[in-house]
């Protein structure tokens, strides 16, 4: 399978891809860094710039596709841009190229608006509405086949193999069980 992950050198991205080229997916990973991530054969790499304009970012992206992985994520700087803008723009640019699938990593919560007062996640309300927005726009506007991960706190740590479903606690994941959902 040929596989874009935009957002290959993040934290997520860098254990998805790894994960990918284990299992012997074609992988095209998106960075703003110069120097190769990975090595292997099955590896390459775009300097997709996903605040650029739809038509520049489309014209970049290879017809032959079969999944995108969204995992790019603002770090707090520039977060309309990147969060929101920037993931409404991929979807747009892989539907006009006739990608079906589309895989976007998010936040918990994110289209459930009665839960952002809640601690950990005030803080963060700014990053919640970009989320909710690219969120609503994938589901209510892309007609792509989506899954929207919304994972609590990412971490560096050992997972567990064990999930919990209808919490009303924000919670945590480890990072590579985050990956495995998606």
């Amino acid at each position: 399978m040929k596989i874009l992950v935009i957002g290959a050198s993040g934290r997520v991205g860098s254990d998805l891809v790894k994960q990918l080229l284990a299992n012997d997916h074609q992988v095209i990973g998106t960075t703003r860094q110069d120097e190769k991530l990975f090595s292997e054969n099955n590896y390459s790499q775009l300097d997709l710039d996903i605040t650029a304009d739809k038509d520049a970012i489309q014209q970049q992206i290879e017809q032959d596709i079969d999944t995108v992985y969204f995992v790019a994520g603002s770090g707090g700087k520039d977060i309309l841009e990147v969060d929101l803008h920037g993931a409404i723009k991929t979807m747009q640019a892989v539907k006009d190229k006739g990608i079906k699938r589309y895989i976007m990593l998010s936040t918990v919560f994110s289209l459930d608006t009665s839960k952002w007062n809640s601690p950990g996640i005030a803080d963060l309300k700014e990053y919640y509405i970009c989320k909710h927005y690219a969120d609503q726009w994938l589901v209510n506007n892309s007609n792509l086949d989506y899954t929207i991960v919304q994972a609590g706190a990412l971490k560096e740590r050992a997972g567990t193999g064990k999930i919990t479903i209808n919490d009303d606690n924000a919670g945590e994941n480890a990072i590579k069980e985050a990956i495995e959902k998606l």
